[in-house]
């Protein structure tokens, strides 16, 4: 292997005077789970399309595995992009879908079929590859999608929202499935998604972007637990973000600070307890709002801003919380939880 799967360097797409991707620097390492991050307009998507081949970069280069590909067609280019719609052939069963690239490439039908067969088996599909495309399921379809890309055997797997039309349960249930997938084959998986949730869960990293920029990579962790821009901090999850006199008041400091909702404790009534190493505030409940396994508190703090707190619900219930709104409530968090975010990056 010649340096990493990818290696993206000044990469510039611009659509008149629009900048949607804005000198973005890359490198994905082989074998690597990767996902771009990032709101609608953030340029993930363009980003992914210049990996594939399915746009010209204004400039900047492309390299898969140590090789300049950025002026290759995408049939050019040892990758495979699976899509959020999946364009499969609604007229071909499912096993001619997945063997289709290869009849494409000139493989002997023999073989074609023996690939698609394993192909399919491999994302639980196997007995399955008679049936065309409309008499599956969502779930089925995208693994449909995911076999016909596997079984090209691409170095690199592009895959652009692929569970976006999914309902919440079956999107659970494939991220697992995809992730198993991924370290069974072994190949460099790039996912873009707009979902923190599902970056996080799948990732080895992840790049967040901004209107067209790289605002930070990371590993899950270090992304949630240590934001390096305002950006990231209130994109990637909830943050409470603490500037100028808030943060100079509650943690006796200047700059810009997160707070995770879920690193500060609600207690009922003002009083902190002795010894518990907290920075603490007090103020009263604006809203309490139930989510089943959790509940989070807006509270309106003495002397000036807001706070959000979130609270497992171990030994309460939707009556004893409604009880908070409008209370006076003490809040503690531990100093190491206030995270300083950079100004300047």
């Amino acid at each position: 292997m010649d340096g990493p799967a990818i290696r993206l360097t000044g990469l510039r797409k611009t659509y008149g005077r629009v900048e949607a991707v804005a000198g973005v620097e890359l490198e994905i390492a082989d074998g690597e789970f990767f996902s771009m991050l990032g709101p609608s307009g953030s340029g993930k998507t363009t980003v992914l399309r210049l990996i594939a081949g399915f746009e010209t970069p204004t400039s900047g280069t492309v390299e898969l595995a140590g090789r300049d590909v950025t002026r290759l067609a995408p049939f050019e280019r040892d990758v495979h992009t699976v899509f959020q719609d999946y364009a499969l052939f609604p007229h071909m069963t499912v096993e001619q879908n997945v063997a289709y690239g290869l009849k494409v490439r000139g493989v002997a039908r023999a073989e074609r079929l023996v690939r698609a067969r394993a192909s399919l088996a491999r994302v639980g599909l196997d007995g399955l590859g008679r049936r065309r495309p409309a008499e599956l399921s969502g779930g089925q379809r995208q693994r449909v999608a995911l076999a016909r890309a596997l079984v090209a055997r691409p170095r690199v797997l592009l895959l652009d929202e692929p569970l976006g039309a999914l309902d919440l349960k079956l999107r659970e249930r494939m991220q697992l499935e995809l992730k198993e997938i991924q370290r069974e084959v072994g190949i460099t998986f790039v996912f873009v998604t707009h979902d923190q949730e599902e970056a996080l869960a799948l990732s080895d990293r992840v790049a967040v972007l901004h209107q067209g920029r790289v605002e930070q990579v990371a590993g899950p962790a270090e992304i949630y637990e240590r934001p390096r821009t305002p950006f990231v901090a209130g994109f990637v999850g909830t943050s409470n973000l603490l500037v100028g006199d808030i943060a100079r008041r509650l943690l006796g400091a200047s700059g810009t600070y997160s707070i995770r909702p879920e690193k500060i404790r609600v207690l009922r009534g003002p009083e902190q307890p002795a010894g518990s190493g907290l920075l603490t505030a007090t103020g009263t409940v604006a809203e309490v709002a139930y989510l089943g396994a959790t509940t989070r508190f807006l509270v309106d703090i003495d002397g000036g801003g807001r706070l959000t707190a979130l609270q497992q619900n171990v030994e309460t219930s939707p009556a004893d919380l409604t009880a908070y709104r409008g209370a006076r409530v003490g809040l503690g968090w531990h100093p190491r939880h206030a995270v300083r975010v950079p100004d300047n990056v």
